[in-house]
């Protein structure tokens, strides 16, 4: 077929809105959480096999890159429960009437996902 659609493949250019962003951070959050999962069970099989498992796994956590990891990964599951609570609530019908009350709801879980993610930085370090 010859189309003679213009194609657009600078995306520094593109503008999407904020409620793509957030549909696809939510996606790619999920994708870490399910990546880190077998992360969060070896540690849990690992500090419960003995005490001395537990005092390595302990001494591990002091490692920058270690904290880094475990951070990266409560932040994807803090941003990835905001939004999906955000599009919970979406499913029951509430904020879906407009354009702006969707654009609203996106960022106030933007701002939420922000201060979670703040408190597990706090938290951590």
């Amino acid at each position: 077929m010859d189309k003679k659609r213009p194609v657009n493949l600078d995306l520094g250019t593109i503008k999407l809105p904020i409620t793509s962003y957030v549909s696809i951070l939510h996606r790619v959050s999920g994708v870490i959480m399910f990546f880190t999962l077998a992360v969060f069970l070896w540690m849990l099989d690992t500090s419960l096999a003995s005490e001395q498992s537990f005092n390595d796994l302990a001494a591990m956590f002091a490692n920058p890159i270690c904290q880094f990891i475990i951070w990266g990964s409560l932040a994807a599951l803090a941003y990835h429960a905001v939004a999906g609570i955000r599009h919970m609530i979406m499913d029951f019908g509430v904020g879906e009437d407009s354009f702006a009350s969707g654009r609203n709801s996106a960022w106030a879980a933007m701002i939420v996902a922000a201060l979670v993610i703040a408190l597990i930085t706090w938290w951590i370090l």
